[in-house]
């Protein structure tokens, strides 16, 4: 088997897998394919990974910046809309000069914003988290959309083998983000290949160092090369020069595009130059064996380093009047996952992936719209409430900004707190009964008290323990005023276990 075509089926279970990753709403995904996020070399550094880098690293030392071209989902997608390019027109690329100043200082820019906590720059060059806006924002709709489709047509024939979910837009500005990210990657892929991964990608900038002095590499064999110029015309990283037999290996990312382009036999993936000396014998015999010994190592080690690792319907009160939709009110503090311990871990961890955001069961996880921590995920419980027994968002972060959180812990850890706001409880304005807030409240920090302490006729009003309160949100979420509630939850700089 080639070398292409080992990298194509590899490539092909990655971006598969990932993208499944992001658009399952019902949890099974990631008790299988959790590790696919966690072996993307940016997420890794930030959860500390030790085993994960130490693997990266060690496979390019050996087989160069096949990261690039079988891990990182961003570089596949890539990868497909150049072969679309290819496919319209053949031989289109040629041969350039690295451009060594600006990956640089594009790299340092991201290096300093990730010192000074700039979280909305890191997100927007972290190439895994581009492609999960991608994926959350724009294919997560239609995956869900569609599943909707079968949900009804199942319901129709009384099979419940697909249930519906709620298709809602999460942040305008995400969604902008993820969409003007997509045509920039597509038309350049279409027309150039590798440019955004050989200029603006800190994880290719990283690789480029190690790829440098790796073991094998793409290597001409002068005495056959016939300066057909194929190679260069169908390299994806603009890296072969064929007029001087030299392939820039810290752009390389060992696509095996060049080697199956190449009639003559002049390029090969090995250790060291080939020198022949007897062209028959050496293209006869030693070279199907070489090449196929290398595309086995090759395949196994990418298997062993990858394993370590609608419309919305009207809600209707009663079928007598619409429910006019909750406004989010106005934190001093924002609202953040528990296990993400702070805010601080968050925006200093967190690469905006969203990955936690696509997966949030109860619609509470949404992307920041602060423009220091643009698509950074933000608490809000205006459709529904962080359950004591949900765990999931600290199961799937990559980066440790969520870390790992047992159900037990969850519902005792504080993030928040709940805050009364008399102007908008309806025992006050309207002069009905209600205590929505206490009877749903799980650790039971809310009772109900009179509010003339004198009167035992006034009305019932909330008061809150802030000693017991974990800021779930169910309060908030579930009171029934509108559209502002009576009582909202204010985030906690730092979390505490009560």
């Amino acid at each position: 088997m080639t070398l292409r075509k080992i990298r194509i089926i590899l490539a092909t279970v990655m971006i598969l897998g990932i993208t499944w990753l992001f658009l399952d709403f019902t949890g099974t995904a990631h008790t299988f394919l959790a590790w696919m996020a966690k072996v993307q070399l940016l997420e890794a550094v930030l959860a500390v990974n030790v085993v994960v880098i130490a693997a990266l690293v060690v496979l390019t030392l050996v087989f160069g910046r096949i990261y690039c071209s079988v891990i990182c989902p961003l570089g596949i997608m890539q990868d497909i809309f150049g072969w679309l390019g290819k496919r319209a027109k053949k031989n289109r690329y040629t041969y350039s000069k690295a451009l060594t100043a600006l990956h640089c200082g594009v790299f340092t820019a991201f290096l300093i914003a990730l010192v000074l906590g700039v979280g909305s720059l890191v997100q927007l060059l972290a190439p895994y988290s581009a492609f999960g806006r991608i994926a959350t924002n724009l294919l997560q709709p239609v995956y869900v959309a569609g599943n909707n489709v079968l949900a009804s047509i199942a319901e129709h024939y009384d099979s419940y083998a697909f249930y519906h979910s709620e298709v809602w837009l999460r942040s305008g500005i995400s969604l902008g983000i993820a969409a003007v990210t997509l045509v920039l990657l597509a038309v350049l892929a279409w027309r150039n290949g590798r440019t955004w991964c050989n200029t603006i990608c800190p994880v290719g900038t990283i690789l480029s160092v190690f790829a440098k002095f790796s073991w094998l590499k793409i290597r001409f064999d002068e005495a056959k090369c016939k300066n057909c110029s194929m190679c260069t015309k169908n390299c994806k990283a603009s890296c072969i020069d064929f007029k001087t037999h030299t392939v820039d290996s810290t752009r390389c990312v060992v696509c095996g595009d060049c080697i199956e382009s190449c009639k003559h036999g002049a390029l090969s993936y090995a250790r060291k130059a080939n020198s022949t000396s007897n062209p028959s014998k050496t293209s006869e015999t030693s070279e199907p064996k070489d090449s196929s010994r290398r595309s086995f190592l090759l395949s196994s080690a990418l298997l062993a380093g990858t394993a370590m690792a609608q419309q919305k319907d009207k809600v209707m009160d009663g079928g007598l009047a619409e429910i006019e939709d909750k406004v989010a009110p106005e934190r001093q503090t924002p609202l953040s996952p528990p296990g993400s311990m702070s805010m601080k871990n968050m925006q200093t961890r967190c690469t905006g992936c969203q990955l936690c955001i696509s997966e949030c069961p109860n619609q509470v996880l949404r992307p920041s719209d602060d423009i220091w921590h643009l698509m950074q995920p933000v608490m809000s419980y205006e459709r529904g409430y962080c359950r004591p027994e949900c765990n999931r968002c600290s199961e799937v972060c990559p980066a440790g900004a969520i870390k790992p959180i047992a159900v037990e812990v969850k519902a005792s850890t504080q993030i928040g707190h709940a805050v009364w706001v008399k102007k908008n409880c309806i025992p006050l304005t309207d002069g009905v009964s209600c205590g929505n807030c206490a009877r749903h409240c799980p650790t039971g920090a809310i009772e109900m008290v009179f509010s003339d302490p004198d009167d035992e006729e006034s009305a019932m009003i909330p008061v809150v323990n802030e000693a017991r309160c974990i800021g779930c949100g169910a309060c908030e979420n579930l009171c029934p005023a509108r559209p502002f509630s009576a009582i909202y939850v204010e985030g906690h700089e730092v979390h505490k276990e009560i």
